[in-house]
């Protein structure tokens, strides 16, 4: 009962923050839309900045979670690249109210969340980071890469999509993710790699996690 109540609340709260902004919304406001007190809102939350840190924390901690399982799961780094990218762009979809939200009012988090945000995303970073890097290791990824500049460019290519990703568009998540996936595997992996077969294989096999 108590989780669904959280769950409420921020479900309410993603509403009225996109249709007023951060500032433009109070506490009451929330409770009120919600149907509970300020006792329940504050079992909860601290406060309406904890509330807007938790927005973010929720899909972050998921992308985590789905990179740190591929990383555990696939030797090859072209397939653990591909679990992570086809999982986070389906972030984008799981999540699209608490990430538009969140990018709109970002500016507003408070200095301590800033960091824990800050460690979380660079967290993630480093996975994709790590990959790459042990890709080209491995023979797998092209020799010239700069594993940094690849590694920026992933995470801006597919960032980009809560701008404009919407649910009933011509192309559904998954479709979208193989696209992204097929953009990026092709453009770094070693040419012997990019062979019709070997490509397919790597591209295609189920990797959801």
């Amino acid at each position: 009962m108590t989780a669904d109540l959280r769950e409420k609340i921020i479900e309410h709260a993603l509403k009225l923050f996109e249709a007023h902004g951060f500032h433009g919304v109070s506490v009451n406001q929330i409770v009120e839309s919600v149907g509970t007190s300020k006792g329940g809102f504050y079992h909860h939350f601290k406060s309406k900045d904890e509330l807007l840190f938790v927005i973010h924390d929720t899909f972050i901690t998921y992308v985590i979670e789905n990179a740190t399982l591929a990383e555990e799961r696939f030797e090859s780094a072209s397939k653990k690249l591909q679990a992570i990218i086809l999982n986070f762009v389906k972030v984008f979809d799981l999540y699209k109210a608490h990430i538009s939200v969140f990018y709109q009012e970002e500016l507003y988090l408070k200095p301590e969340y800033d960091v824990l945000i800050k460690e979380k995303r660079d967290h993630f970073k480093r996975i994709i980071y790590n990959t790459i890097r042990d890709g080209k290791q491995s023979g797998e990824m092209r020799e010239d890469l700069s594993v940094e500049i690849t590694t920026m460019a992933v995470l801006g290519m597919v960032n980009w999509t809560y701008k404009w990703y919407k649910k009933d568009g011509s192309k559904s998540i998954d479709e979208i993710a193989y696209i992204f996936t097929d953009l990026i595997l092709r453009s770094i992996l070693k040419e012997n790699l990019l062979a019709e077969e070997k490509y397919k294989e790597i591209l295609l096999e189920d990797i959801i996690i």
